[in-house]
């Protein structure tokens, strides 16, 4: 029972990281979130953007020698870099460093369900996600939104910062049982154990916010949040089964739904600025596939 201590005052450590979003960010309209993480400070920024422009140097190279890269003038290229191009203004407030980054959109012929934003502003789309989904511009900008925020919210320093963390308490946990005469390795493992959830738990906070601060960006630059609640309900479509929320880096579909709703009243009135009209004189956002209802805000 005692290791019980070992595990408490592992998770104390994550508690601490935590704390960091306790405060608010000070946005005067639009959505709130707290703080970015303290513990990202425990991984050098710049050095994670010069390794992810390295990186997604590579990842571009090794495309095009597959002849899966896709050109300037392709549809879908030029499709989203334009929705890039409308997006990134309004996502600098979120950093400072993201006004110097050297941002790039490219698209990659692949099969997989798959877009990411690296450090840095390097943006990739696999044509997967395009055509298994039939993404709309809005729900392109809502993916895309999502991405850029996890760059902007620097989670991958902080999900660094968070695994030496994680590293330093498993080393503790060893340390302390040892001390008291217990099998070092049994700690460790407890104390391995309790650290998975709470990275999970983590990653799936970031996943969160990122939703949310994508939302807001998206709606800023005149895309329609409401695609977020049917890229949701596509998403489940393709991805039968997944495994439950609890031991998934990412929340569920549903949560992410109701999630995204209780936001619409932050971001539906900057949609309807960006479009020039009231939010009554909105239409429901209706999606290009059959079994998807439209998606309705009232405003009330």
């Amino acid at each position: 029972m005692k290791l019980n201590h070992a595990a408490l005052i592992f998770s104390s450590l994550f508690a601490l990281g935590a704390a960091a979003h306790a405060q608010n960010s000070g946005q005067q309209e639009g959505v709130k979130v707290g703080e970015m993480s303290v513990l990202r400070k425990l991984a050098p920024t710049g050095a994670l953007e010069s390794q992810a422009a390295a990186q997604y140097a590579q990842t571009m190279q090794v495309a095009e020698q597959k002849r899966a890269l896709g050109p300037a003038n392709h549809p879908q290229v030029i499709r989203l870099r334009a929705i890039a191009d409308k997006l990134i203004p309004h996502a600098l407030k979120w950093n400072e460093r993201a006004k110097q980054w050297k941002w790039e959109v490219n698209l990659i012929g692949s099969k997989q369900v798959n877009a990411y934003c690296m450090p840095g502003g390097k943006i990739a789309f696999y044509s997967g996600i395009l055509d298994a989904l039939k993404l709309t511009d809005d729900e392109v900008a809502i993916v895309m939104g999502h991405e850029i925020a996890h760059a902007l919210r620097e989670h991958g320093a902080e999900r660094a910062g968070k695994a030496t963390v994680a590293n330093v308490g498993i080393k503790l946990a060893e340390l302390w049982a040892g001390a008291k005469g217990y099998d070092p390795n049994i700690a460790g493992g407890v104390a391995g154990g309790v650290a998975k959830f709470s990275m999970l738990a983590f990653s799936r906070g970031d996943e969160t916010e990122a939703d949310i601060v994508g939302l807001d960006i998206a709606a800023r630059a005149g895309y329609d949040p409401r695609a977020g609640v049917a890229l949701w309900q596509k998403m489940g479509m393709v991805s039968k089964g997944a495994p439950p929320q609890w031991l998934s880096t990412h929340p569920a579909g549903t949560t992410r739904i109701a999630e995204i709703r209780n936001h619409f009243p932050e971001v539906m009135p900057l949609y309807a600025r960006a479009k020039g009209v009231s939010i009554s004189a909105l239409p429901p956002y209706q999606t290009n596939v059959k079994g998807i209802a439209p998606v309705v805000y009232s405003g009330n």
